[in-house]
This record gives structure tokens, C-alpha cells and sequence, in this order.
């Protein structure tokens, strides 16, 4: 028998707190009216979902998804499934009532939203600050749980003690940056979701003793289990988050119905000379010996078909140049097929709206 409710209600719960305020329905609408009118911009996307979390008139909120693998649109998820995904974030990283949270991304995506929506629905005590890319830095509280994004976090280590449970979505966690939170007190865990899956379906600890010798499988939430397709692309079944069984274009490696490694995305796959290569596991490989961010693509060859190729964000210099090449050609990490042909230095990379580099525009931008 299921825990879950189909309804959504309560949507406030009585102990729901708000930046030091208990607000009933009525104070947070009259909070929210003030943010639109007032406030900050990201204080305006705050008063703006929770309006639009409190009309009655619609059991469904209208999420824009990141853009990471194609056009930014526009989807509905009901009211029902951001409650349902809420409660099984709270059991599985175990957040009662009371629990004080930090809200820092932005309320006009999914993981925004979901924050206070779990304040909201669960009793918590939430507080707000600009969701810039050092967040912590105007913070002198310890609180209990915060969701950041990888880059948010590689700019909050020194003060990072002030959380004590933070999820870390948005993208990969790099191989450097799980080496700089080994020792640090805070539990970490980096998840894996999709605006379409009400956020993280699935986590994993990447900072604790288990994981410092090895990586650990993803781990889905309750009620939700995953297989594979003919591709070895994920496949979840997540009832109380959608309607729909939802086929990823994401290669796993499975281990259980409830736990995956993940490799890469199929539609990122590059056949060279006729070996298939995720640049994901690449990129892996690199991050021991690139600091910067980059990313490994492709473009067409008349002998390979694709010919890999590395992009760094940076400005060209002649003996970095020369550094990597040789890094490169001797890493043993590396097999022969995945060391890049060619390296280019772009001083910035073409982004989404949420922050994730764009490789189609870079690559079309450096090359035009």
C-alpha cells in the first residue's frame, strides 16, 4: 500500500516558515505581492510560483525545462506530483517537520520551485538569499538542508560547513570537485532528475568513506524503479511523478531496478572510426589533468568519420598548448581512440539559461 496521497492538499502546513516569518495563506500571498512589486528579481520569481502554487483555479504549475539537450519549452506538472515528489525527498534524506532550509537557485526552474514547494508542504523553516554563484557568502547559519549546482558549490567549499545536508544537481559533479569535498563534514550528494521527472528521481553520497574508494551507484526514491531499453538508455517508472513511463536518452550501466551508474548521453555519442565514444567517460578521464571547464566533441573526418576534439575555456597560450598535448599523448588513463585530435581555446562558453555550457552553439560559434 502506497504512502502517498492522490490529493495535494494541505498546501501550507501549519508549521511552514518563511525568512523568520510564520505565515498563514493569506500573510504569504500578501508576502508574495510585495516580492512582484518590490522586491528583487529573484525575489519577483518567488512571489510570482507561489501565487501561482496557491490558485486554485489550475492544479498545475508551468515549469520551463533547462535546455541542456535541446530548446527551452514550457511543460505542466500538477500540483499533485511536486507534493508527492516533496514528501519522497524528505523520507529519503530523512527531513522532518522543522527542517531549516536554504533556498539559493532560482524559483522560475524546477529545483527553485521544488524547494518551496517542500517548505511549503512539509512544515519547513525556509529562508532565502540571492541565487548567485557564491551563495553562502552573506550566510552566518547553520542550516539543515540546501540544493545547489555544481558550480554554486565549487564557490561555497570554505563556508560549506554551514549545511548540514546539500543535494547538488544541474549537472555532473566533476572528478576535481569531489576530490575537494572529501573531509568535509557536510553530507553531499549529487542526484540525477530532469524537470520532467519533478526534479531527482534518484542520489548518491560522493563524500563519504565508501565513496572516496570507489564511485557509488545512483539510488532512486522510493516508488520509482528503472530499467533499460534496447539502447542501454534509462528507462523510469515513476507513477507518482508522471503519468508516463519515461524513456531518457541517458546510458546507464544497471545494477538493480533500484540503482545505475550512469555513462553518458546517446544523442552526445561519437563513432570514430567506427569505435563508439561517450565523451562524458572522456571528460572524466580529463578532469585530472584540466582544471578549467571543457568539454570533448566532435566534428566530421573523411578517414574517422567523427574526429574527437577538445574545447577549454580559456585564452590560447602557446605553452599550455603544448603542456596538455603532451599530458594528453602520455596518459595512460586514456585509451588511444579517446585522446582528442585537435584543441581549441574559447575565452567563454556559449551557456543555457541555467548555466550548463551549450557545446552545439560553442562549437558553431568557434567555427563560423
Amino acid at each position: 500500500m502506497t504512502e502517498f496521497t492522490t490529493d495535494f492538499a494541505p498546501r501550507l502546513h501549519e508549521n511552514f516558515q518563511f525568512n523568520k516569518n510564520k505565515l498563514n495563506e493569506t500573510g504569504l500571498v500578501q508576502l508574495a505581492t510585495l516580492y512582484i512589486n518590490e522586491g528583487e528579481p529573484y525575489e519577483e520569481q518567488i512571489g510570482e510560483f507561489i501565487l501561482e502554487w496557491l490558485d486554485d483555479e489550475k492544479d498545475y504549475v508551468e515549469v520551463k525545462t533547462s535546455g541542456s539537450t535541446g530548446t527551452p519549452k514550457i511543460i505542466q506538472i500538477k500540483k499533485e506530483y511536486m507534493v508527492n515528489s516533496a514528501k519522497a525527498t524528505a523520507k529519503f534524506f530523512k527531513l522532518p517537520e522543522e527542517t531549516t532550509a536554504l533556498l539559493c537557485l532560482p524559483a522560475t526552474y524546477i529545483a527553485g520551485k521544488m524547494m518551496l514547494v517542500r517548505a511549503m508542504v512539509l512544515g519547513w523553516h525556509l529562508e532565502s538569499v540571492p541565487p548567485k554563484s557564491n551563495p553562502l557568502d552573506q550566510v552566518y547559519k547553520r542550516f539543515d538542508f540546501c540544493a545547489m549546482t555544481p558550480f554554486q558549490l565549487d564557490n561555497s567549499l570554505a563556508r560549506l560547513h554551514l549545511i548540514q545536508k546539500l543535494i547538488v544537481g544541474g549537472g555532473a559533479v566533476s572528478v576535481h570537485l569531489k576530490r575537494l569535498v572529501q573531509g568535509i563534514p557536510t553530507k553531499i550528494y549529487e542526484t540525477y532528475g530532469m524537470t520532467e521527472t519533478v526534479t531527482h528521481i534518484a542520489a548518491r553520497r560522493i563524500n563519504s568513506k565508501k565513496s572516496r574508494k570507489k564511485a557509488l551507484p545512483f539510488k532512486v526514491l522510493n516508488n520509482i524503479s528503472v530499467s533499460q531499453d534496447d539502447r542501454n538508455c534509462l528507462v523510469i517508472k515513476a507513477p507518482m511523478v508522471s503519468e508516463e513511463i519515461i524513456v531518457t536518452n541517458d546510458v546507464v550501466e544497471l545494477v538493480t531496478y533500484k540503482k545505475f551508474f550512469w555513462k553518458g548521453r546517446i544523442d552526445h555519442v561519437i563513432n570514430s572510426g567506427g569505435v563508439k565514444i561517450h565523451p562524458e567517460q572522456v571528460e572524466n578521464k580529463l578532469q585530472t589533468i584540466i582544471l578549467q571547464r571543457f568539454f570533448v566533441t566532435s566534428l566530421p573526418d573523411d578517414a574517422l568519420g567523427d574526429r574527437l576534439i577538445l574545447f577549454i575555456e580559456a585564452e590560447f597560450n602557446e605553452e599550455v598548448l603544448q603542456h596538455l598535448t603532451e599530458e594528453i599523448k602520455n596518459s595512460k588513463k586514456l585509451e588511444k581512440f579517446e585522446k582528442p585530435k585537435k584543441i581549441y581555446f574559447v575565452e567563454k562558453f556559449e551557456e543555457t539559461h541555467t548555466g550548463k555550457v551549450d557545446r552545439i552553439r560553442t562549437l558553431k560559434a568557434r567555427l563560423t
